[in-house]
């Protein structure tokens, strides 16, 4: 066995081991396929099923980064020519917009939000639409050739005829039957049942809805606590006399409250990991099968929550309950909730996806899966070297075997983190893509480091696990099947609520004069007679250089002069009702495309559907010679005895036993 002198301990390779570091588990391998019957040979089939899913994800990742690439350049290229941009750009139409906060703050001029609604043009525009429904149709076919991968690698593998084995209970269910029935001989109770009951479970169910209700709600106690320090610090700095502070108060809120949410989610996801745990625990499942698929499930929906929440806030949320000028909706007391920016909410969506998706990969993982076992690994290391000290002097000290390194290093925990820090890039990459198409590009990026990365960690960082026989990836595959329907669903929303995509959908083909964009940010600005504002909410000291009669904000409701004043107007109710229709539209035609294109995928490769049928076929004509064999084996003993007992009556009854036994082979 050759040798590789790593940094923390010599690591004795055997052949395969050296093979598989050489070959696979080092960064500069990143340009090389898996060795998968290698990874399989080694670590059994469970570890190289996830390899192979996870080379199969990365792999696919490709095609979506390029179309997201080409959806990105588009917006750049049309930027130009954007003509609700260019309007919203010109100082020469001076859109008067009502103040942003009672009192410290003043009138404004649209063409100030020039910078943000050219920027807003990267991801609002037609060419989402198309990424979204490719990317909805890119997740089916990636579900439909995984299944056919997991059935070519179960046919060369020998998994097809695997059934599951009855698994034998966990020692913790089994010390609770066993405590139960002592109990139960206490009591002197007959009709002893040896197993736990839902009764016997029901505490447990109890603490476990209470748990995690509990931690939905301090999820969402983040984000408004987010929330309201966004607000309270707009407030705080529009009243700074630094003429820089007040006009960047929009990026610097938006940017600090990012990384705030972002150090959240990384401090709740390692606390619900092991709170998750803690609650499988208390319900006592029987086998080590059910306890991975129960802990799988309550860690998927606390990191779920956790690492969306702030995403779904941003997109369906914000904006949405401001009321208007004259009527607002205050959060606490002189404190107003938060609008969008003028160019839309879209934009911030993709600051919160970008940052918190990126930053997740960075540090949690990335760093974590490095820095966390090896920081553990040296403390471990540590403790065994003062533990050598205190041995006694007689015996002597002698180089340490490979068993003793293997012991130092981190121990196996199972698959479930690495399957779940992907799940939940797969749920960035698909959930919100309308609103950031390079998610995939960023994913294929940590995904071509995170292959060798996981590789090398198994190799040589961990303890070798033991092998286990598994025929496919199991509650995961049910995972990103329910989240590839989920995400059709948000992005007909995405596109039909938080986008302008509908608006001006509407505005061109409903009230345009010409059929153009022409007028657009016009027709969705409301007049509001500065006179109606609350006593006491008016400006202070305003600066602006005119006098202010009328102001606009971003609404559709009828004017001061009309009958019904500041009431949503038709248009409203026009764009609202086409937003609903493209919802409904949008996700039954992308299910109907998913739905066409598994039906036109077969799950089983056409070579191993064949192989396999030429396999029965083979088997049965195997089966079918030797019987026929047996037969005239039997017809010969049959003829054998007539010729032997020719004459005697009482040898006449041992053929027709050897009769009905040849009919009964034959049937």
């Amino acid at each position: 066995a050759k040798g590789y002198k790593g940094k923390n301990r010599h690591i004795e390779f055997n052949g395969l081991e050296e093979l598989l570091y050489r070959e696979w588990a080092r960064y500069g391998a990143f340009y090389k396929y898996q060795p998968i019957d290698l990874i399989r040979k080694y670590f059994g089939e469970k570890i190289g099923l996830y390899f192979a899913w996870l080379g199969l994800y990365t792999e696919f990742l490709i095609p979506s980064s390029v179309v997201g690439i080409i959806v990105f350049l588009y917006g750049c290229i049309t930027m130009e020519s954007d003509i609700p941009s260019k309007e919203m750009c010109d100082q020469e139409k001076a859109f008067t917009m009502c103040p942003l906060c009672d009192k410290s703050c003043d009138y404004w001029n649209l063409s100030t939000a020039c910078a943000t609604a050219r920027a807003s043009h990267l991801f609002d525009n037609p060419a989402t639409v198309f990424f979204s429904i490719f990317m909805a149709l890119w997740a089916t076919m990636f579900l439909e050739q995984w299944k056919r991968l997991q059935m070519r690698l179960g046919y060369f593998w020998d998994l097809t005829g695997l059934e599951e084995e009855e698994e034998h209970p966990r020692p913790e269910y089994e010390t609770k039957v066993r405590q139960k029935k002592l109990k139960n001989e206490t009591n002197k109770k007959d009709n002893i049942d040896e197993k736990l009951t839902w009764r016997d479970r029901m505490p447990g169910y109890l603490v476990n809805v209470a748990s995690i209700l509990f931690m939905i709600t301090l999820t969402f106690s983040a984000v408004f606590g987010v929330t309201v320090y966004r607000i309270t610090t707009a407030a705080a700095l529009s009243i700074s006399k630094n003429e820089s502070t007040r006009s960047n108060v929009r990026v610097t809120v938006t940017a600090t409250a990012v990384i705030i949410n972002l150090v959240v989610i990384l401090i709740l996801d390692e606390i619900y990991g092991a709170v998750a745990k803690w609650l499988t625990e208390m319900e006592v499942p029987k086998t080590e099968k059910t306890f991975e698929e129960r802990l799988i499930l309550k860690a998927f929906l606390l990191k779920f929550v956790n690492s969306y929440a702030p995403i779904f806030y941003v997109a369906f949320f914000k904006g949405r309950f401001v009321g208007r000028p004259g009527s607002y909706v205050y959060v606490f007391d002189g404190y107003r909730m938060e609008e969008c920016a003028p160019g839309g909410c879209l934009m911030e969506l993709c600051i919160q996806l970008s940052i918190i998706m990126l930053g997740k990969q960075l540090i949690q993982n990335n760093l974590f899966e490095i820095g966390i076992p090896y920081l553990k690994m040296l403390f471990r290391k540590l403790k065994d070297e003062r533990t050598e000290k205190k041995e006694s002097d007689s015996n002597h000290s002698r180089h340490p075997q490979q068993w003793d390194l293997d012991y130092m290093l981190e121990p196996f925990t199972g698959l479930t983190p690495e399957y779940m820090e992907m799940i939940i890039q797969f749920g960035f990459v698909t959930l919100f893509v309308a609103s950031f198409p390079l998610a995939p590009v960023f994913a294929l990026l940590n995904n071509v480091i995170e292959v060798r990365l996981d590789a090398k960690k198994f190799v040589s960082e961990l303890r070798r696990p033991d092998t286990v026989r598994e025929k496919d990836i199991g509650i995961w595959y049910n995972i990103l099947s329910g989240i590839g329907k989920f995400s059709v669903i948000i992005n007909a929303f995405v596109i039909s609520v938080t986008s302008d995509f509908i608006p001006r959908l509407v505005y061109q083909y409903a009230y345009s004069q010409n059929g153009t964009m022409h007028g657009f940010i016009n027709h969705t600005l409301s007049y509001f007679n500065v006179s109606h504002l609350k006593p006491g909410t008016q400006p202070d000291n305003s600066q602006f250089e005119q006098e202010v009669v009328f102001c606009r904000y971003k609404d559709y409701r009828e004017p001061p002069w009309s009958p019904n004043q500041y009431e949503f107007s038709k248009q409203y109710w026009s764009v609202l009702s086409a937003r609903l229709a493209f919802v409904i539209l949008f996700q039954n035609l992308v299910m109907f495309l998913s739905a066409l294109v598994d039906w036109m995928i077969p799950d089983i490769p056409k070579d191993i559907s064949e192989q396999i049928k030429k396999e029965k076929s083979m088997l049965v004509d195997f089966f079918l010679k030797e019987e026929h064999e047996k037969l005239k084996l039997i017809e010969s003993f049959i003829m054998r005895d007539k010729h032997r007992n020719k004459g005697e009556t009482k040898g006449e009854a041992i053929p027709s036993q050897y009769y009905r036994y040849g009919a009964m082979v034959v049937t």
